[in-house]
């Protein structure tokens, strides 16, 4: 008799990579993400939940209509205004996407990333969990730094209070 397969998943297919940062010369302001929820690993591609409020929100801060453009030309105007993407996280294991699933963390690089862009004014962390990896990682830094209340769709403050508080990046544009 064969034994019984496991139906919990294998740790290797636990483990989630950070994507490389979205940054150039003229990046002025970093937001920073905790790690890529499971629809957006599957596509590639930052903040690809469909109910995720990331491109509303940064789209009002840099006065640009996000939703509607594809991943690409959001990118691109991403950057032309100077704002930039990354994660905190660099590695972990968890499983579904919420950040409260995070275990055996690995933090990016950030502060190293940072010293490379001269143009950088603020990082701001969206959520709480990358609120609490960033400002580890950043020991001492001259940086703004601004904690927003999550994109997620998991994180229950209405989108206009959300709303309020991401519009304060505007200050380092």
């Amino acid at each position: 008799m064969a034994p019984a397969k496991s139906t919990a998943p294998a740790t290797t297919d636990l483990l989630k990579r950070s994507f490389p940062p979205v940054v150039d010369g003229r990046t002025r302001l970093l937001v920073l993400g905790s790690l890529p929820g499971e629809q957006s690993l599957a596509e590639s591609r930052y903040y690809a939940h469909p109910r995720n409020h990331f491109w509303a929100l940064i789209g009002a801060v840099v006065d640009r209509d996000l939703v509607r453009l594809d991943y690409q030309a959001r990118l691109a105007a991403l950057l032309g205004a100077g704002v930039g993407l990354w994660d905190v996280v660099a590695s972990a294991t968890r499983q579904g996407s919420l950040d409260t699933a995070i275990r055996d963390m690995q933090a990016n690089p950030l502060a190293q990333l940072a010293a490379t862009l001269p143009q950088l004014r603020a990082l701001a962390f969206n959520g709480a969990k990358s609120a609490e990896v960033g400002r580890k990682a950043l020991t001492e830094s001259a940086l703004e730094v601004i904690a927003l209340p999550s994109s997620s769709p998991a994180y229950t403050l209405s989108f206009e209070a959300k709303l309020a508080r991401w519009m304060e990046l505007r200050h380092f544009l």
